[in-house]
């Protein structure tokens, strides 16, 4: 198996550099970059790992919860077809996430968190920002995620991510399972470098379909329809067609009392003219010179 050594933080770069979504046959990456706030808790892995890979744009923010927001906006503007990746540090950077994480999992939007976690190793615990708590060790602020995420791990080992990230795209790239998904990155693992396998870094194309409607729906919608009697389609076309037949009809008695108003109006023009004595005109001088001086002429038109 060819592998390839890189920091975790790197692998996970580089995993995300190379996930496309498709659908319609129009192929598209999926995630267009990462936005976060730098502190203790990511800035020696995930900061270094971007730093290294343009491939993937960085966005500076100023605030943990706006970043989300945006995130999940940008996602419901692509059809949830795109998304972006949000880091934090550890402690309150993390948890200003938490709100903008649920409304993301309510309205089926996908955005992928990789808040920063306390030492996997636990030998230099608490560290600034960790909690303390007295029920475990491995409790984190981190854990705040878990009911409001569609997916949350924890990679406590590098070479976890060869399931977790796979895992994690199916549930963000899924119309129906989708949601945040938290990856917590305790910060001594970020740095901790692995021989990681180069399938795993190979570009994947995750196939989004559109909804199909049941096959037994189906069927049952075309039962009905032929169900349906003859006599009843032929009533609604005999109606249908005694409707134009009706506006036709109108239609020409309006034109033939057009032109009955037009007829009548001529023949009273012509019976008013004929009424009118052509010596009157002549006398007058209305009329034309021939008239006035040939009056037989005028007769005899």
């Amino acid at each position: 198996m060819t592998t390839l050594r890189l920091t975790t933080a790197q692998a996970l770069v580089t995993f995300l550099r190379h996930q496309h979504v498709e659908r319609d046959g129009v192929r598209t990456p999926f995630i267009a970059g990462c936005m976060g706030i730098f502190g203790h808790g990511n800035v020696a892995g995930i900061g270094q790992a971007l730093q290294q890979d343009p491939g993937l744009p960085f966005v500076l923010v100023r605030n943990e919860q706006a970043m989300v927001h945006t995130a999940a906006g940008y996602a419901k503007a692509r059809n949830r077809l795109a998304t972006w990746a949000c880091t934090t540090s550890i402690g309150p950077g993390a948890t200003n996430m938490i709100t903008a994480a649920a409304g993301a999992t309510i309205n089926r939007l996908p955005v992928l968190l990789l808040p920063g976690d306390l030492f996997a190793r636990r030998n230099v615990a608490p560290v600034l920002q960790q909690l303390e708590s007295e029920h475990g060790q491995d409790v984190s602020v981190n854990d705040c995620f878990r009911p409001i995420s569609r997916y949350w791990d924890r990679i406590n080992r590098p070479e976890q991510l060869c399931t977790a990230l796979p895992e994690a795209m199916r549930v963000l790239t899924s119309p129906v399972e989708t949601g945040a998904v938290t990856l917590s990155m305790p910060q001594d693992v970020q740095a901790e470098a692995h021989d990681f396998p180069v399938a795993l870094f190979e570009p994947r194309t995750w196939v989004v379909g559109r909804p199909r409607p049941d096959r037994e729906l189906i069927a049952r919608a075309v039962d009905w329809i032929r169900a349906v009697e003859s006599n009843q389609a032929v009533e609604w076309i005999r109606a249908v067609e005694w409707n134009q037949a009706v506006e036709w009809i109108q239609a020409v008695e309006w034109i033939r009392a057009v032109e009955w108003n037009q007829v009548v109006e001529w023949i009273r023009a012509v019976e008013w003219i004929r009424a009118m004595e052509w010596s009157d005109l002549i006398s007058k001088g209305s009329g034309p010179k021939s008239l006035r001086t040939s009056p037989q002429r005028a007769r005899a038109i």
